[in-house]
């Protein structure tokens, strides 16, 4: 009867630890740091509802054309060459993400993780200014907190991440070259935080191409929340870079530490 007992409570014991799974908690790390997914729309039933703001032209720059699409498996973000915003630079950005009307913002002191795949075309080019593809920003702050860029020095173009509460410090950068033309896995897990945190790493197919981090750095630069961006955001001082062109992202997915 003792067996019989302690087995039944073994059971008992291991039934409410995967209670949370079984609920369909969706969760990519179980111990001291479990995240539990969020957001993870699918483009062709929700569309661009999962983003609560839409930057497409947003100075009118080329009425006739729409430029940021959800298409039945992937969303799709269109530049030419032509398009503005402001005199000198070009944005067609999405901001923020949402599920139905819950607004999933970064509070100080969360840690969360954003993983999805990217599709960089030989027509987007790395640039000697910023060409931002991924930001953190502040409502209300001018400065990102951290972006993923497209940089080119001399023929030379990379990926990499800058910290803008650490200076602009540039982490992970690696050539941009091999990644063309193909779907790259990005996983960027960031604590916004005075004194914050910032991982990623990419993967082209089972290689990892990056896997960089830093802590001990300002990620909260004010407001009272944080959010993601993704797109096109670039200058166009180096014009002999810029062509019509655009960048693909499917898979998206965000998770917060709980």
């Amino acid at each position: 009867m003792q067996l019989f007992n302690r087995r039944t409570a073994l059971r008992g014991a291991l039934a409410v630890a995967a209670t949370p799974l079984a609920a369909g908690v969706a969760s990519a790390d179980v111990g001291a740091m479990a995240f539990v997914q969020k957001w993870a729309p699918n483009p062709g039933s929700v569309g661009l509802k999962a983003f609560v703001g839409i930057e497409d032209d947003r100075s009118n720059s080329h009425p006739s054309a729409t430029h940021i699409f959800a298409e039945s498996d992937q969303y799709r973000f269109v530049m030419h060459k032509s398009d503005r915003d402001g005199s000198d630079r070009q944005r067609n950005e999405v901001r923020a993400i949402q599920t139905g009307s819950t607004r999933h913002d970064m509070k100080k002191g969360e840690t969360w993780r954003f993983n999805y795949q990217m599709y960089i075309p030989t027509s987007l080019k790395g640039t000697t200014s910023f060409s931002h593809i991924f930001q953190i920003k502040h409502t209300s702050v001018a400065s990102p907190v951290v972006t993923m860029s497209l940089f080119r020095s001399g023929s030379t173009e990379t990926v990499e991440m800058r910290l803008f509460g650490a200076g602009q410090a540039k982490l992970g950068s690696t050539p941009l070259a091999p990644l063309r033309n193909k779907w790259i896995d990005v996983e960027i897990e960031i604590k916004v935080a005075d004194s914050g945190s910032l991982r990623y790493s990419l993967k082209d197919g089972g290689t990892t191409v990056v896997n960089a981090s830093r802590s001990g750095f300002d990620t909260w630069l004010g407001g009272d929340q944080a959010h993601p961006k993704w797109g096109i955001y670039r200058s166009i001082n180096d014009s002999a870079q810029l062509q019509d062109t655009y960048l693909l992202l499917r898979n998206m997915k965000a998770y917060r530490n709980e």
